[in-house]
């Protein structure tokens, strides 16, 4: 099942902030510790790096685009042998099944 790639908080007061910049598109292969992003908050600009291997499925919130809610979706990662086709349509993570927990792998800064 497709990875998705949450926007993280660079503080414990952030909300929300800015993509300001992808250095990465779709169908790229990325290691841990590769920068892939750079997030924009009131006060500073940092670098997220990707904490798992694999290829960047699906970008969902363009470059530019302010005002991202912290732990929105903003793209997918693919494991080995992992197709796009299983990404939401609407760019959503999917729900977890009653009773289970929906793991997600989350960006360091």
């Amino acid at each position: 099942m497709p990875t998705p790639i949450l926007m993280p908080a660079l503080s414990p007061t952030m909300t929300e902030g800015n993509l300001a910049k992808w250095h990465v598109k779709e169908g790229d292969t990325v290691s841990s510790g590769d920068v892939i992003a750079e997030i924009e908050t009131d006060k500073a600009t940092m670098e997220v790096e990707a904490v798992e291997e694999g290829k960047i499925g699906k970008i969902v919130v363009a470059e530019g685009t302010e005002g991202v809610a912290v732990n929105d979706v903003i793209a997918y990662l693919l494991e080995e042998g992992e197709d796009a086709s299983a990404i939401p349509s609407d760019g959503a993570a999917p729900e977890a099944a009653p009773g289970t927990s929906r793991q997600t792998r989350t960006l360091r800064d």
